[in-house]
């Protein structure tokens, strides 16, 4: 069981040194799995980069009408996910913010609280495959530079066609070579709702809140 938990208790804020490499990993992280671990792991160590922060969206504007698990919920499953690796850390600007999550708004944010950093968006590549639904994806581009990860199903895109759609700004995103491992939330979900076993799909303690709540559980 569990041992009782703060709702939505991170570890301190750490502030950002002067030329620190900052990744931004967002998502809704519903729940977050080692999936999400991975990619952080494999772009912290392409880029050389100094933390990952992981930044769970409170609306999410893609989700459509899915039911969400609920913020805190999920941001305490990021913090439990995360506390392990002192290279990774919570970062919960967008569950403070009203009105949808927009990556753009919280790179903005981020900026003004990291200004001696340089930042990254951590992204898979079928997100990447749907960057013209975001809002203003060539400002973002323009912000911070990406790093997009390999994605099963979703393959990564060539440089000429990077530079089709981004022009000169191509040269700001980073593809990311190595395994790609299958798993989604989505699954895992499934799993948990027809009473299946989820172990190794997600950190221990997060499949440990997961029964310790019933979250997922149909009915």
């Amino acid at each position: 069981m569990l041992l009782a938990a703060p709702e939505v208790a991170a570890a301190p804020e750490r502030t950002a040194a002067i030329g620190d490499r900052l990744g931004i990993l967002g998502g809704t992280f519903d729940p977050p799995h080692v999936g999400h671990l991975w990619l952080a792991s494999l772009a912290g160590d392409a880029l050389d980069l100094d933390r990952v922060l992981f930044m769970p969206a409170a609306q999410p504007p893609h989700k459509g009408g899915r039911l969400i698990t609920r913020a805190t919920d999920r941001l305490l499953m990021t913090r439990l996910a995360v506390q392990a690796e002192p290279d990774f850390e919570l970062c919960p600007i967008e569950m403070e913010r009203t009105g949808p999550s927009y990556t753009i708004d919280s790179v903005e944010e981020l900026k003004r609280a990291y200004p001696d950093a340089q930042l990254f968006l951590v992204i898979a590549s079928d997100s990447l495959a749907q960057i013209d639904t975001w809002r203003e994806p060539d400002r973002l581009l323009a912000e911070v530079e990406w790093v997009v990860g390999p994605r099963p199903g979703s393959a990564l895109p060539d440089r000429s066609g990077l530079e089709e759609r981004f022009g000169t700004d191509a040269a700001r995103i980073h593809l990311l070579t190595g395994p790609a491992l299958d798993v989604s939330s989505s699954e895992i979900r499934r799993r948990v709702a027809a009473g299946h076993t989820i172990r190794y799909l997600v950190p221990r303690n997060v499949e440990e809140l997961i029964i310790d709540r019933g979250l997922y559980r149909r009915g």
